[in-house]
């Protein structure tokens, strides 16, 4: 469905608004401007403000007040943690996503070690299994996405559980980047260098041994990072062919 004017207004509207909030320039508890002062300013219509006002309410940063007008929620600068498919738009993104997985994978690798169960067992050998025999790229980064969500579950911490989900498989760095040519051959190398780390988590979390585990999940996302990095340095895009973000 094609976005209309008002609608693209609206967005730079509350993208405006947003920063202004999350910078500190509009504290919670403070007016937004009037629809009239709104208009005048940034030459749009009311509807453009009224709709821009509806999603940052809807988003939990505008509460209105009868008779009085609207006004920064007071959690506003507490909301969800987001990265939106938008924000991971150059391999710098991915990298600084990266960085930040580094951490989560090695405590969750260390934690499913403690506290693996038969079951948990059982599915991460399952996504290996996929990725061993895997024959396309999507196939790939499925089992890719759910040896981590295996392991997520085997930490018995739901909150890990639905922080790998968030993170989902959107914005696992695109394994497009390698095979955008879907050659038969280089995807076979690739899921094998990446079964060869996922095997040695398993191994470790098998023996119930945290540590070995922290450090195969370091190792794995560090070989990642070394990935990109060569990607970043050799000026690869992290944009498919026809301009759409890989997933």
């Amino acid at each position: 469905m094609a976005v209309t004017k008002a609608a693209s207004l609206a967005d730079d509207l509350v993208a405006r608004f947003e920063e202004r909030i999350d910078r500190g320039a509009m504290p919670p508890g403070s007016r937004f401007p009037t629809e009239r002062e709104i208009t005048e300013d940034f030459g749009v219509s009311r509807t453009v403000v009224r709709e821009a006002f509806a999603r940052l309410a809807a988003r939990g940063l505008l509460v209105s007040r009868r008779g009085s007008g609207a006004y920064v929620a007071d959690g506003a600068r507490f909301r969800a943690f987001q990265v939106t498919a938008e924000e991971v738009a150059e391999i710098d993104d991915v990298l600084r996503l990266l960085e930040m997985r580094i951490a989560l994978e090695v405590e969750m690798a260390g934690l499913a070690a403690e506290r693996r169960t038969d079951s948990d067992l059982a599915a991460i050998r399952a996504a290996l299994a996929a990725m061993d025999d895997s024959r396309d790229v999507d196939a790939s980064i499925a089992a890719d996405a759910a040896f981590h969500a295996a392991i997520a579950r085997a930490t018995g911490n739901d909150y890990y559980v639905r922080f790998t989900d968030f993170l989902g498989v959107r914005l696992v760095p695109s394994r497009r980047l390698y095979l955008h040519a879907n050659d038969p051959a280089t995807h076979r190398r690739y899921a094998r260098a990446i079964n060869r780390d996922h095997e040695a988590i398993h191994a470790a979390i098998l023996a119930r041994d945290p540590a070995a585990a922290r450090r195969a999940a370091r190792r794995h996302m560090t070989t990642s990072l070394k990935r990109y990095r060569a990607l970043r340095d050799a000026g690869a895009a992290l944009r498919d062919p026809d301009g759409a973000l890989s997933a």
